[in-house]
């Protein structure tokens, strides 16, 4: 067992002595690619979600130093076609990229890599003789043609120094050179079976060409049939919370959300078993080392970038063009490269189909929240910190402290909206009451069998909260407001899923720029 080559199953074996998510479908993907035109693999994936936990997988797995059966032989790949026929057949090489960020700081990292690997692939092969300047590339190519063995190697966080060193860096050029010297040279395909990297972000471009365009790359933005691997699917941390004793609603509100590919609800894995472990939902993201990141760029405010986070957290929607990003952190020149990235970091979900970015849930709301604390954005705080003030006077049915509040939450956020019609009330209502997303859920333009209520707040379960149903007017009156919600019998509709329902009807009027309020309490 070496350092960096063939390092073993111990990995992976203290994963499966724990609780364990079955992801090994991600290596009969892999397999499908060994020494073909696909061998070259960058799964890029944010913090958190399972990149190590898949590089132990494969090593594991591939490795030839050790026997894997047992580990792998109640899991979903025992069962495909190809798992006997690479099961623990080949050498494999692992680099973990941030072990080596953290000890060397200059321009010197790459040669320091160069030298470990190639050291700990001699102590493997002593028979092999090269020469002191022979490079790891050459050192590979002697030892395929004395062995005819061809090599797995595997890189964690391929990334790490593109984040640690600017772009025009000694360091950053010597990794770019050495990363084509060892996948786009004529011997690459001979040498490896199969190369999987593993990151954060995608493979650098450099201006439309990534610098290793012989790789198939698989990201947050474009999975493909990755996509079931990047998280934890709904059913799978049902089954978690049931065999755990949580609670899965709980879990849902604050973890579930992302839509990766064609996944349509898609978990934080980390979160999930954090808060599994310790018995309660909150946000585990904190040490993460991509707060700081996310402030800075939201705090760019790259054509009103600040508006669309104010929008998002109201629960909306924003268009995001990711081609164009050229996938480094340190160089963010538009909008759209400064959302992509807090895709890629997992502080936005995506849907592709729409081209549309949001956030996913309560988890990676909060964190918004304390990045809009920190780069002082006053009036929003000041809004979200009333909105706990505002869903008690729901509740009381004051309806002089409700049309107040919804005043003050219009004057705080006309930047985001030209507030001329009911749907753009509708956003600011639903950022006004942002602390009512600890109890409810909110629906906008809920189809009700007559129509759609404008915005519905629906009691979460064990809340013994009641809905809310709120229909919003502009130049006409509160009262025409209820009625609309009576003619339509939207109460009915809402009350099958929360019981006891509070009617709200708000106007606008557009000359005096104030908002009249009603409020009644429908009971069955």
């Amino acid at each position: 067992m070496g350092t960096y080559i063939n390092i073993g199953n111990e990995g992976f074996a203290s994963a499966r002595n724990g609780e364990y998510v079955d992801k090994s479908g991600l290596i009969a993907v892999i397999n499908s690619t060994l020494n073909t035109e696909r061998r070259f693999s960058c799964v890029s994936r944010s913090r958190r979600f399972g990149k190590s936990m898949a590089a132990k997988t494969l090593c594991a797995y591939y490795d030839h130093s050790c026997d894997s059966r047992h580990l792998f032989a109640d899991l979903e790949i025992a069962g495909d076609a190809s798992f006997e026929k690479h099961l623990n057949k080949y050498p494999v090489i692992y680099l973990d990229m941030t072990d080596f960020v953290a000890r060397f700081k200059d321009d010197s990292i790459v040669g320091k890599i160069q030298q470990k690997l190639k050291e700990d692939v001699l102590k493997a092969y002593p028979q092999t003789q090269v020469g002191d300047d022979d490079d790891l590339m050459e050192t590979l190519v002697a030892i395929y043609g004395e062995t005819s063995q061809k090599f797995i190697m595997i890189i964690d966080e391929w990334d790490a120094i593109c984040r640690e060193f600017k772009p025009g860096t000694g360091a950053m050029d010597n990794y770019v050179s050495w990363l084509r010297r060892m996948f786009k040279s004529a011997n690459a395909n001979r040498v490896f079976a199969a190369v999987y990297m593993t990151g954060i972000l995608p493979i650098k471009k450099y201006k439309t060409e990534s610098a290793l365009n012989n790789f198939r790359e698989y990201s947050m933005v474009e999975p493909g049939k990755l996509a079931k691997y990047f998280g934890f699917t709904k059913e799978e941390v049902k089954v978690l919370a049931e065999k755990d004793g949580a609670d899965f609603d709980e879990l849902v509100k604050w973890y579930d959300g992302y839509q990766i590919g064609d996944e349509p609800s898609m978990f934080n894995p980390n979160s999930v078993m954090e808060a599994i472990n310790r018995g309660r939902c909150r946000s585990y993201w904190a040490s993460t080392g991509a707060f700081d990141a996310v402030s800075h760029y939201i705090n760019m405010n790259f054509d009103g970038l600040k508006d669309d986070v104010i929008k998002m957290l109201a629960g909306g929607r924003c268009q995001v063009d990711p081609t164009g990003f050229l996938n480094d952190m340190s160089v963010i020149r538009t909008k759209d490269d400064a959302l992509t990235v807090l895709i890629h970091l997992g502080y936005l979900g995506y849907d592709w189909v729409k081209s549309e970015c949001y956030i996913p849930n309560r988890e990676v709301a909060g964190e918004m929240v304390n990045a809009i604390k920190v780069n002082n954005w006053t009036p929003v705080v000041d809004a979200l910190r009333a909105s706990e003030q505002l869903l008690q006077a729901v509740l009381d049915g004051d309806t002089d402290t409700v049309a107040n509040g919804v005043d003050a939450a219009h004057d705080e956020n006309t930047s985001i909206l030209s507030y001329n019609d009911e749907n753009s009330l509708a956003c600011v209502l639903s950022l006004a009451f942002y602390y009512a997303k600890n109890d409810y859920v909110f629906h906008r333009e809920l189809p009700t069998g007559k129509g759609f209520a404008d915005l519905v707040l629906m009691p979460r379960k064990k809340s013994d909260r009641p809905a809310i149903l709120l229909e919003l007017k502009k130049d006409q009156s509160a009262n025409a407001a209820i009625e609309q919600i009576h003619n339509r019998q939207y109460q009915g509709k809402v009350a099958q899923y929360g019981g006891q329902v509070i009617l709200v009807g708000i106007n606008y009027d557009t000359k005096s720029k104030k908002h009249a309020c009603t409020i009644e309490e429908y009971s069955f």
